[in-house]
């Protein structure tokens, strides 16, 4: 890992390099970003170029002790909502939080660019793509380094700092805004870029197209609890979308072949890639806290499954079913000395899709007491995730699902109510989603939203239990941050 020379550099030739600051050291003024051909090539580098894949998921209920000899300290500590003290490698939690700074550094300079060249009316779709990259950003660090939103508290809690401009200094001080202003900060950001993004790009997947850009809303609406706004944003997928992911075609592909094809830019429900610097396709057959092969049937049985069948969802393993991992993740190793085998691992990670966004539609519109509607899309979508599905026989009904997730008290309390009906169909979309996106962590962020109780068991130590509202739940401001004044989540 030490080896692993990260160079992260704009095509322009604009380097943004790290400092004693938590956020990068400004952009190199000697570059002048004077044309539209520049702002586009500045608007690549305003995506994470990390991962946070295995941060998220490693603190979800995903993973157990499988007993593998632990390799990576920060596996670990992920498992027991820890800081990660491996602070230099990739895939840890400063890594992944100065990605995102950076990527809003970049997204800060297009924005500015294009106010310095007034503005043009035909840099509004740069404009709309630096603003909806910038608010994902912002939503990532909110999302994992503070508490959940919940607007009775969010006016007070701790959020992060939320970066309009540009850096004109070489150390610049911050403040951590509250969850509230995190919040409007983005909504202002999501509004304004949806009015301008547009669909003209060479390689669509990965910008935020208008697609993509109304499901990453979508999310945020989510979280809000603006199922209204939920429902309209995805009004074009409609209740029977075509563009899921089409898990037959992986039957017959190989190992690799899947891997590649699920990250591949023309799978249509790929709405937004990005080539993320990370060995996270490695992790899931080395991490002892993992997939458990033993514990597999807890997510993926058929018992698991409304209609009481099988899933698509095909694991492999490379240590006998110690862990198992589903192929998603493809590493592309460029090597910068291959002599000396030094390099960079890449994979392109998907992080937004079809898949979520129908989800979020659906959870919308059980809040919203359709639940017709909703047994209907869940029908729809567990048929395409289980091959011997039969539409005369598996039906859908409201009183299976409330026997398969049944309400148990006090276990999902999201900041409003629900009736019992809507309980059990939550949960049941819930969990449809954990399966959907296991390896890719959006199952740690329902366990935050939801305030879902976690117990990590370490074989000879007692149970790690993440209980409601557990400060742990917010990841600690990494240390170089926290070294600028920046103040410390409560422990």
């Amino acid at each position: 890992m030490k080896n692993l020379k990260i160079a992260l550099s704009l095509l322009i030739l604009i380097c943004i390099t790290s400092c004693d600051d938590f956020l990068s050291e400004k952009p190199d003024n000697r570059t002048e970003i004077d044309t539209p051909e520049k702002i586009k090539e500045l608007l690549v580098e305003a995506y994470p170029q990390m991962s946070y894949f295995e941060i998220a998921e490693t603190m979800s209920d995903n993973v157990f002790d499988t007993g593998l000899p632990t390799t990576l300290i920060r596996n670990e500590q992920n498992y027991n909502w820890e800081i990660n003290t491996e602070a230099t490698d990739i895939d840890t939690q400063a890594y992944y939080w100065d990605a995102c700074y950076k990527a809003i550094a970049h997204a800060n300079k297009a924005l500015e660019a294009i106010e310095q060249l007034g503005s043009p009316a035909s840099l509004n779709p740069q404009r709309g793509e630096a603003l909806m990259a910038r608010a994902y950003s912002h939503f990532m660090l909110v999302s994992l380094w503070a508490k959940r939103y919940n607007p009775a508290t969010a006016e007070s809690d701790l959020g992060i700092p939320y970066v309009t401009k540009p850096e004109t200094e070489l150390i610049t001080k911050y403040k951590r805004n509250t969850v509230a202003e995190v919040f409007d900060f983005l909504e202002k950001d999501i509004e304004e870029g949806l009015k301008l993004v547009t669909n003209d790009y060479k390689e669509p997947r990965f910008h935020f197209t208008v697609a993509a850009s109304k499901a990453f809303a979508s999310r945020f609406y989510l979280v809000k609890g603006n199922w209204d706004k939920v429902i309209s944003l995805s009004d074009d997928l409609g209740n029977k979308p075509a563009g899921l992911r089409d898990f037959s075609t992986y039957e017959p592909l190989g190992v690799e072949d899947q891997m590649l094809r699920y990250g591949a830019s023309d799978v249509e429900t790929n709405l937004l890639i990005v080539s993320a610097n990370t060995i996270v396709g490695r992790l899931y057959s080395t991490n002892r806290f993992n997939l458990s092969g033993l514990r597999r049937p807890e997510i993926f049985g058929t018992s698991t499954n409304l209609f009481g069948k099988a899933y698509y969802y095909n694991f492999y393993s490379s240590n006998g079913s110690i862990t198992l991992f589903l192929p998603k993740f493809y590493e592309y190793f460029k090597y910068s000395n291959v002599t000396a085998g030094i390099g960079d691992p890449y994979v392109a990670e998907v992080l937004l899709s079809n898949d979520e966004f129908f989800l979020n539609r659906m959870e919308a519109h059980v809040m919203k007491g359709q639940i017709d509607l909703a047994n209907d899309e869940l029908e729809y979508f567990l048929a395409t995730r289980t091959p011997t599905y039969n539409p005369a026989t598996d039906k859908l009904t409201e009183a299976r699902v409330v026997a398969m997730f049944p309400v148990v008290p006090d276990e999902y309390t999201p900041f409003y109510s629900m009736t019992p009906v809507q309980t059990s169909y939550i949960k049941a979309i819930a969990e449809t989603r954990r399966r959907d996106f296991i390896h890719e962590g959006l199952r740690w962020f329902d366990i935050k939203r939801f305030n879902i109780v976690v117990k990590h068991e370490t074989s000879n130590k007692p149970a790690n239990i993440l209980v409601k509202d557990d400060n742990r739940r917010a990841l600690q401001i990494p240390l170089h941050a926290s070294n600028t004044g920046l103040e410390l989540n409560p422990r």
